[in-house]
C-alpha cells in the first residue's frame, strides 16, 4: 500500500493504473477505522482491480460546537487494517493541501432540498462542508466507483444526487449497515459513550425496528408513530433531534407515489450523537400489510 498526501503524487500514481487498463474505486473516509469501513474497502475490492482509500477529517462539515479537535485520529491502526484489506492507495492530505487559501473564500457545493431536511436541519452548513469534499476528491481521484456506507442514508442520497446533478461518471454503491450483535450500528462516534451509554444505544435500531413493523402490519398514522418512537427514546435516556417516517427517494413525506421508506432517527445519548435507519420497500398494490422489509 502507496499512502500519498499530495493532489499531484495520487493522481500521478492513479494515471499510471488507467493506463494499464485497471478500474479505481473509491472510499472516502474520516478515520479511526472500524468493521462497517472495512465492509465498504472489501465492496470495493469486489469491484475494481485498485481501492483507493481517503483519510481526511474535514473541517469544512463540523460547525462551531462540534467535535473537530476530539475527533479520533488513528493513523497508524487505520494503514494496518487498510494494509490487511489489500488497499493499494491512501491518500492522506493535510488540511492546507485541500484548503492552501482556508475554508471562508473556498467554493462550495451545495444540493439544495435534500440538504436543508433532517440532520440539515440541526447541522446547518454541515452538508455542504460533506459534498464539497466529496466533489474535491472525485476530481482528485475520478473513480469508476465509490462506495459509501447506508447507515448516513441522508448523506448517501445527497451524494447520489449530486453524482446526477453534475453528469460525474462515476457509480455510487450503497453498502448495508454494520452493526454489534446487539443491532447497535457501528460508528467511529461509539468510542464516545460510556459503559451505561452503551447499554442503552442499542434501543435506538429496536424503536426504528419496532417502527418499521408497526407500518409492515398496516399501522399507517405516521405522525402518531414518530411521536410514539420520540416518547420511547426520551424515556430510554435519549435527547432525540429526529424521528422521521420519510419517501426514501426524495426524504419528502410519503404519499401514493412512495417506493420504498426510510424511518431514520438522530438522537444525543450524553454529548454523543447517534444517527440509524431502516428501510422497507412498498408492494406496489399498496396493500399496506404486505410490506416488504429490509
Amino acid at each position: 500500500m502507496r499512502t500519498y498526501t499530495t493532489t499531484a503524487s495520487l493522481r500521478s500514481a492513479l494515471c499510471e493504473f488507467r493506463q494499464q487498463g485497471q478500474s479505481i474505486a473509491f472510499v472516502p473516509t474520516m478515520g479511526n477505522l472500524h468493521d462497517g469501513h472495512l465492509d465498504l474497502v472489501r465492496r470495493a475490492r469486489a469491484l475494481c482491480d485498485i481501492v483507493v482509500v481517503s483519510i481526511f477529517v474535514n473541517p469544512l462539515q463540523f460547525g462551531a460546537n462540534e467535535d473537530l479537535d476530539a475527533y479520533p485520529r488513528t493513523m497508524a491502526a487505520d494503514k494496518e487494517k487498510l494494509f490487511s484489506e489489500g488497499v493499494q492507495v491512501l491518500y492522506a492530505p493535510t488540511v492546507e493541501e485541500i484548503y492552501p487559501e482556508g475554508m471562508h473564500t473556498h467554493t462550495q457545493v451545495q444540493v439544495p432540498d435534500l440538504s436543508e431536511t433532517l440532520c440539515g436541519s440541526s447541522r446547518p452548513g454541515h452538508f455542504n462542508g460533506v459534498t464539497t469534499i466529496v466533489n474535491k476528491l472525485f476530481n482528485m481521484v475520478q473513480p469508476d466507483v465509490a462506495v459509501f456506507g447506508e447507515k448516513d442514508f441522508q448523506q448517501l442520497s445527497i451524494i447520489r444526487k449530486m453524482v446526477c446533478d453534475l453528469c460525474m461518471p462515476i457509480q455510487i454503491e450503497g453498502v448495508a449497515t454494520a452493526r454489534d450483535a446487539d443491532g447497535l450500528a457501528k460508528s467511529s462516534r461509539n468510542g464516545y459513550l460510556n459503559r451505561e451509554q452503551r447499554r442503552i444505544a442499542p434501543t435506538i435500531h429496536a424503536v426504528l425496528t419496532g417502527c418499521r413493523e408497526a407500518i409492515a402490519c398496516g399501522f399507517d398514522n405516521f405522525l402518531q408513530l414518530e411521536s410514539h418512537a420520540r416518547m420511547q427514546l426520551l424515556q430510554a435516556g435519549f435527547e432525540p433531534d429526529y424521528f422521521a417516517i420519510r419517501d426514501a427517494r426524495t426524504l419528502r413525506a410519503v404519499d401514493e407515489h412512495t417506493e420504498e421508506i426510510a424511518i431514520l432517527a438522530a438522537a444525543r445519548l450524553g454529548s454523543t450523537r447517534l444517527i440509524d435507519n431502516v428501510r422497507l420497500a412498498v408492494n406496489p398494490a399498496s396493500d399496506w400489510g404486505m410490506l416488504a422489509t429490509q
